[in-house]
C-alpha cells in the first residue's frame, strides 16, 4: 500500500557542518548523535529476525515530501562506522562520494558483493522515465537507491540524508518519487547587492539538499556589473566575482545537479555598462537621459552586449540562458515614437513605414537570442519584454519568465500559453523577496506560498486553467536587492529559509501538502 508522505526538512547549508565533508569528496567525521539516536556499530545494529516484530514503517519526513512510500515491517537503516557506499556504475561516483562523506561512511566504488549495512546506488534501464525520478528501498539492513539517470539517484541520496539527519533511521519500505515540474529555481540579484562567493556556495548546498535544480544569477544592472570581464573590463564594478570564483560556483552546482542560469538584462537595466560608455545612453527628444536604457538604434549598443554574451557562454555551460528584456523605459511612455524619434526612425528603416519602437525592441531581443542560440542554449525572457501588436514577433523558442502584470499593456498569462509558449512562474505576488520592501512588496513568509500558491498561479492569486499545466515548466523564488543595505547576507539567508522550502514543496508536488503550515514550520524548526 502507498501512503502519503509527511513533509519535513533538514538543517541545510552551513548548519550541517557536522554532517558534510568539505564538499563530500571523501569520508567525513561521523555526526555526533543525541541520546535518541546513538552511534552504532555493525555488530550493535538491529537486524530483522523471525522472533522480533516491528511496527509498520511511516513515510520519510523530507522536504519536499516524497510522492509515494510503501511501508514495511523492519528496523530500517541507520549509518554505522565501517559501513560503505557502493555504486553499480562509475557515472555515480560523485553521488556516492558525496553521500558517503555526509553520513560518515566509506566510499567503496564499484562493487558486486553485498554486505550488511550497504548503501548501493545504481542506474536502471527504465527508458522513457523521468530522469529525476528514483526509488529507494530499505530492506534487510541495507539501502538501495536507483534511477534512470544520475540526477534521480542524487535526489534519492538527498531523501536518505534528510531522513537520517532528522530521525537517525531511514524507515523500512520503498519510496518512489519524482518531481511534478522540471524547473525548480532560486534567482539571486548580485548586481545591486554583491554577495560573497562563500554565501552563494552555501546556498547551492542548501538548494541541492532541497532538490532545487536551478540557480539564476542576475549579475548586470544599473547599480553594478559583478563578474570579471576580459572583453569589457571597463564595465566591471570594484566589488565583483572573479571568473575563477564563478567557475567554482558553477562546478559546485553541477555536482548537485543544479544549472546556473546567467542573466545579462538588456536593453534596459544596463546602467553599469552606460557608466563606462555614456554615448550609449538613450535620450528622449528633449535630450533627457533615460535611466539604465541603451539607445538600440546604435549598432555599438548591440555590439557590446553581444561581446558579453559570447564571452560568458563558456563560463556558464548550462543549457539555459536568461536574456532579460524587461522594463525598457522607452516603452513606458504614452507615445514612444514621439518621445524617442531616433528609435522610431530606426524602426521604420528596419521594418518599413509602419515600424514602431516596440518592433525595434522585439527585434533587439530576437537578435540577442540569435547570439545565444549559436551557443546551443535554451532562452527565456521576462514577460514584459514580449510586446502586443508588433509586426515583429518574438522568436518562437523564447520561453516566458512571467513575473508581473503591472506593465503598460500587460497581458494575462493565458495569452502566452494559448500561443503555445512555455512559461516559468516568477509570480511577484508570492515569489519575490525584495530588499527594503519597496512599493507594495512585502517579505514572503512561506506560509502564503505553502497554502495558496501553485505553479499554475502565474499572476496575482488566480490559477490558469489546468489544460495549460504541461506548458508551465516550473518556477523560481527570487531575491531582488532594490535597497541592498536593508538586510545583511545573514538576514537574507534566514529570511528566505522557509519560503525556499515552501516553494520547492509546491514545485515537487503542487497538491495540498500532508502537513498544515504550523506542522511544517514546527518540523522545520525542530530539524534546524
Amino acid at each position: 500500500m502507498a501512503v502519503a508522505a509527511f513533509v519535513g526538512t533538514v538543517g541545510l547549508g552551513v548548519g550541517l557542518g557536522v554532517w558534510a565533508s568539505a564538499d563530500g569528496g571523501g569520508p567525513a567525521k561521523a555526526a555526533p548523535r543525541s541520546a535518541a539516536t546513538p552511534a552504532t556499530s555493525p555488530s550493535a545494529k538491529a537486524s530483522p529476525t523471525p522472533s522480533r516484530s516491528y511496527p509498520l514503517s511511516r513515510a520519510p519526513r523530507t522536504i519536499p515530501a516524497v510522492r509515494s512510500h510503501t511501508p514495511a515491517r523492519g528496523p530500517g537503516w541507520r549509518p554505522a562506522r565501517g559501513e560503505r557506499v557502493v555504486v553499480s556504475d562509475a557515472d555515480l561516483a560523485d553521488e556516492g562520494r558525496l553521500i558517503a562523506g555526509e553520513l560518515g561512511l566509506s566510499y567503496a566504488g564499484e562493487k558486486d558483493d553485498v554486505r550488511a549495512g550497504d548503501v548501493r546506488l545504481s542506474l536502471n534501464d527504465d527508458e522513457g522515465a523521468n530522469p529525476e525520478s528514483y526509488s529507494m528501498t530499505v530492506r534487510g539492513g541495507r539501502v538501495s537507491i536507483s534511477g534512470p539517470a544520475d540526477a534521480g539517484v542524487f535526489y534519492g541520496t538527498r531523501t536518505l540524508k534528510q531522513e537520517v539527519h532528522g530521525g537517525g533511521t531511514a524507515p523500512e519500505g520503498v519510496v518512489r518519487d519524482q518531481p511534478a515540474k522540471p524547473r525548480r529555481g532560486f534567482m539571486l540579484d548580485i548586481a545591486r547587492k554583491p554577495f560573497t562567493a562563500s554565501w552563494i556556495e552555501d546556498r547551492i548546498r542548501e538548494l541541492g539538499d532541497l532538490k532545487f535544480n536551478e540557480l539564476g544569477l542576475h549579475f548586470s544592472d544599473d547599480q553594478g556589473f559583478r563578474i570579471e570581464s576580459t572583453s569589457h573590463p571597463e564595465i566591471v564594478s570594484r566589488d565583483h566575482l572573479t571568473k575563477a570564483q564563478v567557475k567554482q560556483i558553477v562546478d559546485l552546482a553541477a555536482g548537485r545537479h543544479i544549472t546556473v542560469v546567467p542573466e545579462i538584462d538588456s536593453p534596459g537595466h544596463l546602467g553599469a555598462v552606460i557608466a563606462a560608455h555614456p554615448d550609449l545612453q538613450l535620450r528622449n527628444a528633449q535630450g533627457v537621459a533615460t535611466r539604465g536604457a541603451v539607445d538600440i538604434s546604435k549598432d555599438s549598443a548591440a555590439t557590446i552586449v553581444d561581446d558579453l554574451l559570447d564571452e560568458y557562454a563558456d563560463l556558464f555551460p548550462g543549457s539555459d540562458w536568461h536574456l532579460g528584456g524587461d522594463e525598457y523605459q522607452a516603452l513606458t511612455v504614452s507615445n514612444p515614437q514621439a518621445s524617442y524619434p531616433q528609435l522610431a526612425a530606426a524602426a521604420r528603416q528596419a521594418y518599413g513605414a509602419g515600424g514602431t519602437v516596440a518592433d525595434l525592441a522585439t527585434g533587439w531581443l530576437n537578435d540577442r537570442a540569435d547570439t545565444v542560440r549559436a551557443h546551443g542554449r535554451t532562452m527565456r525572457a521576462w514577460n514584459d519584454g514580449f510586446f502586443r501588436g508588433t509586426s515583429v514577433r518574438p522568436a518562437k523558442d523564447l520561453q516566458v519568465a512571467y513575473w508581473t502584470g503591472k506593465e503598460i499593456g500587460a497581458r494575462q498569462p493565458v495569452e502566452y500559453l494559448s500561443a503555445g509558449r512555455k512559461v516559468l512562474n516568477h509570480n511577484d505576488e508570492f515569489l519575490y523577496y525584495v530588499l527594503g520592501q519597496p512599493q507594495t512588496f512585502v517579505y514572503p513568509t512561506g506560509q502564503r506560498i505553502y497554502e495558496q500558491w501553485s505553479p499554475r498561479v502565474l499572476r496575482g492569486t488566480t490559477a490558469v486553467p489546468a489544460r495549460y499545466d504541461g506548458q508551465i515548466l516550473g518556477g523560481s523564488f527570487a531575491v531582488w536587492c532594490d535597497f541592498p543595505n536593508a538586510q545583511t547576507q545573514a538576514q537574507v539567508a534566514a529570511g528566505i529559509r522557509m519560503p525556499l522550502r515552501a516553494t520547492v514543496q509546491k514545485l515537487w508536488d503542487p497538491g495540498r501538502p500532508a502537513l498544515s503550515w504550523a506542522g511544517f514550520r514546527k518540523l522545520a524548526d525542530r530539524l534546524g
